[in-house]
């Protein structure tokens, strides 16, 4: 994915623990010690119940696709096709990522498809965490239902779209399902 530089996240004080988790190997997300609700991204507070009483966990690495976009137009770090994922992590909280390690195509992402966590170091400070899919599969159901593509064809030239809500393949005004 390396054409050019890619963008990268300016750690915070708030963010601090997730950035030395992925230097180290690991995905760390917070817990609420109250509640018990883990979530991402990193806050000082939990989004559920406004404790500020959270700790940082270690997380599987574990996660399931849980919808995509394969963009298909050139970016600074990247190289078209790639997929902008939101996978849903096994521990629950949902995170925006890259998918690697398969083609960028809508036959290799499919929804529910198991995945695993994969770290790569961009800078000294900087690792992110893609997810790639995991070692052994098994097959998914996915249901897909219609959307009007007369809606987004326009807006969604040269995109593949895929979601829990609809599914679309929209390539130059045309669309495929």
């Amino acid at each position: 994915m390396a054409e050019g530089t890619r963008p990268l996240p300016v750690p915070t004080p708030e963010t601090r623990h997730f950035w030395e988790g992925t230097s180290a190997g690991e995905l760390r997300l917070q817990r609420c010690d109250d509640c018990r609700h883990t979530y991402f991204p990193p806050r000082p507070f939990c989004p559920k119940c406004a404790s500020r009483k959270v700790s940082v966990e270690k997380a599987s690495g574990k996660a399931r696709l849980f919808s995509y976009v394969i963009h298909h137009r050139p970016a600074p770090g990247f190289t078209p096709p790639y997929a902008i994922a939101v996978v849903e992590l096994a521990e629950g909280p949902r995170m925006m990522t890259n998918i690697v390690g398969c083609p960028q195509t809508p036959d290799a992402l499919v929804l529910d498809m198991p995945l695993e966590v994969a770290f790569e170091k961009q800078t000294d400070q900087i690792t992110l965490a893609f997810f790639k899919p995991a070692a052994a599969q098994t097959p998914m159901l996915s249901v897909f239902l219609p959307c009007p593509a007369r809606l987004f064809s326009r807006l969604m030239k040269n995109l593949t779209v895929k979601s829990h809500a609809f599914s679309r393949t929209f390539v130059l005004g045309k669309t495929r399902r």
